[in-house]
């Protein structure tokens, strides 16, 4: 068999990482989507809104979630080992939320009782920043680690949430005044979400990162920009307003700004997730002579 010849500049750039395929991107998707969505209908519970299919959605989603990351194992049989690390793993803690979420919410449905309505949205919400917390105690990926991340993981996540729920309005919250409070909930998370988004853009190129995180980001920047982010604000513009057609607008804004932010995470996890690689502070020489300037193979921004 011929073996392929590796480039001495390849040995030490950053690599894509190939651990984490789309199955665990699909729980930073549908687990985000579904913790947010939960502390957003314990929120509009609070309103008299009847909230038990927004929790069931909610469930189904992280539930999903936990199943694509659970057929990723190797060895799935032993994925109760998650739970052998709560001290130092941000994964054991987000293992951990998980029940409490299900069996809040499966006792909210039962009971109908606003304080367990309340909790599942309190361990929603602790699910979507245990989420952030693993990719940020990630060090290995400079795009992951960055301090800036976590803060857009989370914000998408609740910003997932608040356009699920307005989704959702139309059908589960007849009066107009609730609708409107939806809307413009949803669209100071979007405008949160797009300020996150540039900071941490402008962060990864001011303190550096690999070449293709930052190819992998700036290609979707514009796009979700303006599908993500703006298309669907106007469209909850149009909610807020009153206008013909608010109901369907909100739907589809919901939807939008959701595609948008599942958009992201998945770029995140698996096209923007570059390794580390090597870096020399000085070029070394034979014998007598100066050193060379330091080099840092396949980074970029700084």
């Amino acid at each position: 068999m011929k073996t392929q010849k590796i480039r001495p500049g390849e040995r030490v750039a950053p690599r894509q990482q190939h651990n984490w395929d789309w199955r665990a991107a699909s729980n930073f998707i549908a687990g985000g989507a579904g913790g947010g969505l939960l502390a957003f209908a314990a929120f509009a519970s609070l309103w008299g809104t009847d909230v038990r299919a927004l929790l069931v959605a909610g469930m189904a989603l992280i539930g999903a979630g936990l199943t694509c990351v659970w057929f990723e194992i190797g060895k799935p049989w032993r994925a109760l080992n998650v739970y052998r690390h709560a001290a130092t793993s941000w994964m054991t803690r987000e293992a951990a939320v998980a029940p409490f979420v299900f069996g809040c919410g499966v006792l909210a449905l039962l009971t109908e009782q606003l304080l367990f309505v309340l909790l599942t949205g309190v361990f929603g919400a602790c699910f979507v920043y245990a989420q952030a917390r693993i990719l940020a105690a990630d060090k290995g990926i400079p795009a992951w680690r960055h301090p800036r991340c976590l803060p857009l993981v989370a914000a998408t996540g609740f910003a997932e949430g608040a356009s699920l729920l307005a989704v959702a309005a139309p059908f589960v919250i007849p009066q107009v005044a609730g609708q409107i409070a939806v809307a413009v909930c949803a669209l100071v998370l979007l405008l949160v979400r797009v300020l996150l988004w540039r900071n941490y853009l402008r962060g990864l190129r001011t303190d550096g990162a690999p070449i293709g995180s930052l190819r992998a980001l700036s290609a979707i920047d514009g796009q979700f920009l303006k599908y993500g982010n703006l298309l669907p604000a106007a469209l909850l513009l149009v909610g807020v307003l009153g206008a013909p057609l608010a109901g369907a607008a909100l739907v589809l804004a919901g939807l939008a700004a959701v595609a948008g932010g599942w958009w992201v995470k998945y770029t995140l996890v698996r096209r923007a997730a570059f390794t580390q690689g090597f870096a020399l502070p000085h070029l070394p020489v034979r014998g007598r002579g100066t050193s060379g300037a330091g080099v840092k193979p396949g980074w970029g921004g700084v």
